[in-house]
């Protein structure tokens, strides 16, 4: 199967305190938790989410859709 790139598959509105796990460490930290969805507020879609780093609780912005790369993102704590 090479050239197939692989994805995670979840519904958008279930990430709200999901864990991730980053395959490589993401700002030093590479377990996750979502804290926060940001939606837009027009149409109430999700357009980004907060992640907080486990450890020391650092948070910060994402695109919701980079969790879909599982090259980047694994679910569940790892």
């Amino acid at each position: 199967m090479s050239g197939v790139s692989h994805i995670n598959t979840f519904n958008p509105n279930k990430l709200l305190l999901s864990k991730w796990t980053a395959t490589k460490p993401y700002q030093k930290q590479k377990h996750f938790l979502v804290i926060e969805l940001i939606k837009d507020e027009l149409d109430e879609n999700i357009i980004a989410c907060m992640l907080e780093a486990v450890i020391n609780k650092q948070a910060f912005k994402i695109d919701w859709q980079e969790l879909i790369d599982a090259e980047r993102w694994i679910q569940g704590w790892k």
